[in-house]
């Protein structure tokens, strides 16, 4: 019974998938949903593309370790879209572009472009790749298959719907997904398991008080997991690509705003879970395999197979968002700026408008009204005829590259952390600064990029992947760079930043 409920929810979100193939009907359409997506929508696709298998897997799992304070890693992440949404996402929203490069392009210049694509692929590909490994251990458990074959039919059926209508499709998956994870977390599991182990009141009295305190795990741990976790969220692809969704700025602040609660409450959910599976179900040793087994110890065929499905929705929603956050990075900021530079010719006529166009133009294929291009977009942005069809081959070829690291990877959370890591010591700052320091020039950006992520791998080789001064000395460097190299530099161009300012002002 549980495998049927899992298998219909399956093809389900392949029929949302076709679903969403019809409303895909341009550039836009594909990559941010038409950019028109209300409170509700935009609500539940951010709540699910930020929720994932370490929030939920993952968040059990710490419950179980270390109590009611394992819920600062999710906590952390809902931090982290409160504060995108009330202090930046409405900024975001108004700049009508693609990916988190663009915006460095638009407000400094050219320059950076290559180098901050680079570093958000590899975390797009990354966050993908370790969803994709965790929702595996579940096609496993449930149709006893191997490794090879549950990495290749969910990651087959993920690439599938995420393919068929780009953002339209994941946002109508992912709502889905929101309300499954919702019922099946909220509404089933934490109320069965907490009534399993005695209740809230026995559960809490008969546990140590290092757990069932909030900040058992220690105020280094939690400053390590808010580092991490909630500047990440401030700067990922992924979270961006979902702003870039709204239909208005009240969207971005509002409907970003209820989602980070929304992701609160799950933190708190998943440790209380976690709390209740130690007197359920004793003695485990990896904490990943907490949440498996207090689901088959504690519930009937049916609800376990709701509860599954709920945890899938986590993962699959997570693992498609961040493969096209990847896809449209690669494209928009690697391959065909690349490209693009080769074919166009150096003297003509028609290039001094070009040598006169604001750089802010060259921030995105399609950003701006109406998806029009401007010259100097056009010698930037390689023209391919058909758009969404090229979307789609970007997405499937890393979503080969993102099954390929899943069936291969030894450790999936080294290479998360590795990953977040490398994005908030890089591009954190340079990010931030654009936002609110008006004195930040490309040179402080390449210079806070390149010493935030070399002082980080630095950090890592010599002391560990784990090692919090990884991130600590990586965003100090970043910072020296930032500041040092924007003031030692001319200030960005005036035409540069009266297009930046032209963009928010919209």
């Amino acid at each position: 019974m549980d495998s049927l409920v899992v298998i219909i929810y399956l093809a389900a979100m392949v029929g949302f998938g076709i679903w969403g193939r019809f409303k895909a009907k341009n550039q836009d359409d594909f990559l941010v949903a038409g950019r028109r997506l209300g409170g509700w929508l935009y609500t539940g696709t951010m709540s699910a593309v930020v929720l994932g298998g370490a929030s939920t897997i993952g968040g059990v799992g710490l419950g179980y370790t270390s109590g009611l304070s394992g819920m600062w890693l999710v906590f952390s992440i809902g931090l982290g879209i409160i504060a995108l949404s009330l202090l930046f996402a409405p900024k975001i929203q108004k700049l009508e572009i693609y990916t988190v490069s663009q915006m460095l392009e638009l407000r400094y210049g050219k320059g950076s472009r290559l180098v901050s694509g680079t570093i958000m692929t590899a975390y797009g590909l990354m966050i993908s790749t370790t969803s994709t490994v965790a929702y595996a251990t579940v096609f496993h458990a449930l149709f006893d298959l191997n490794k090879f074959w549950s990495v290749l039919i969910g990651g087959g059926i993920v690439i599938l719907y995420s393919m068929l209508g780009g953002m339209w499709s994941i946002t109508l998956t992912d709502f889905v997904q929101f309300i499954i994870q919702t019922v099946g977390i909220f509404l089933i599991m934490l109320p069965i398991v907490l009534t399993k182990s005695g209740g809230v009141g026995e559960l809490f009295a008969s546990l140590p008080e290092s757990h069932t305190s909030p900040v058992g795990i220690g105020w280094q741990a939690i400053l390590g997991y808010i580092l991490i976790y909630t500047l990440g969220l401030l700067i990922g692809q992924d979270i961006w690509q979902r702003v870039f969704t709204a239909r208005s700025p009240g969207v971005a602040r509002w409907g970003g705003f209820s989602a980070g609660v929304y992701c609160l409450l799950y933190a708190v959910a998943g440790a209380l879970i976690g709390m209740a599976a130690t007197k359920i179900v004793p003695g485990i040793e990896i904490q990943d395999d907490v949440f498996v087994a207090v689901v088959d110890a504690a519930m009937s065929p049916l609800l376990a197979g709701l509860v599954l499905a709920a945890a899938l929705a986590a993962m699959m929603s997570t693992a498609s968002g961040s493969l096209m956050a990847a896809s449209t990075v690669c494209r928009q900021d690697i391959v065909e700026p690349v490209l693009a530079r080769k074919d166009v010719t150096p003297v003509t006529s028609a290039a001094d408008p070009v040598e006169g166009g604001s750089a802010g133009d060259a921030a995105g294929d399609g950003a701006g009204n109406g998806g029009a291009k401007s010259t100097l977009m056009r010698s930037l942005v390689r023209e391919t005829g058909d758009e969404i069809r090229d979307s789609r081959i970007y997405l499937i070829v890393l979503g080969v590259v993102t099954l390929i690291l899943a069936m291969i990877m030894p450790s999936v959370v080294e290479a998360l952390t590795v990953a977040y890591n490398l994005l908030v010591a890089g591009l954190f700052i340079p990010i931030l600064g654009g936002l609110v320091f008006r004195r930040g020039t490309i040179v402080g950006v390449m210079a806070g990029m390149l010493l935030g992520a070399l002082t980080t791998i630095v950090i890592m080789i010599t002391m560990g992947i784990y090692a919090n001064e990884a991130i600590y000395l990586g965003l100090i460097a970043s910072l020296l760079g930032y500041v040092i190299g924007s003031l030692v530099s001319k200030p960005t161009s005036p035409e540069v930043m009266a297009e930046w300012k032209e963009r928010l002002s919209r």
